[in-house]
């Protein structure tokens, strides 16, 4: 039987582990679950899960786990010898491209993100313009992971109907 499954988490790669928790703890409020801890490549369970996922090679990296205030985890990775993208929107090829968190106040935490070394990408922008207060607008973190701000729920952005 198909159903809709829930979110479980994310996973970050950045070049500073400590900076991004900080960063996330500060700016979003996200609840330091796991701090951050270094992870080698050995014969334990953990060792032997990364060896499948990352292939041998890895020697060790630092990771964190966060949680959103609605559950949902935030893993982050810092890995030896990280390295940021030089071009970090390349929305056009496969894969994860942004992340979205939601806050009525999209201006204030837009502010608060650039105040801790984020960037904001785009103004702030309205899907229903005049009918609607539907905003958002796309932002990065310190180390290019792009991120977007909802103004209300995603349920209730796109039960709207289509785009105008």
């Amino acid at each position: 039987m198909t159903y809709p499954r829930t979110f479980s988490h994310i996973g970050l790669s950045v070049t500073d582990l400590d900076q991004a928790v900080d960063f996330y703890s500060k700016v979003f409020g996200w609840y330091v679950i796991m701090p951050p801890t270094e992870i080698k490549a050995d014969d334990s369970a953990i060792g032997f899960m990364c060896n499948n996922v990352f292939g041998e090679g890895w020697e060790k990296f630092r990771i964190a786990h966060l949680s959103t205030g609605d559950k949902i985890g935030v893993e982050i990775f810092e890995f030896k010898d990280a390295q940021k993208r030089e071009n970090n929107f390349e929305y056009w090829k496969t894969g994860t491209f942004h992340f979205c968190v939601q806050d009525p106040d999209i201006e204030g935490l837009t502010k608060k993100l650039v105040e801790h070394g984020g960037k904001q990408r785009t103004p702030v922008m309205e899907y229903y313009p005049g009918e609607k207060p539907y905003r958002m607008v796309y932002c990065e973190d310190p180390f290019g992971n792009i991120l977007e701000i909802y103004s209300h729920s995603y349920e209730l952005i796109y039960s709207a109907g289509a785009y105008k």
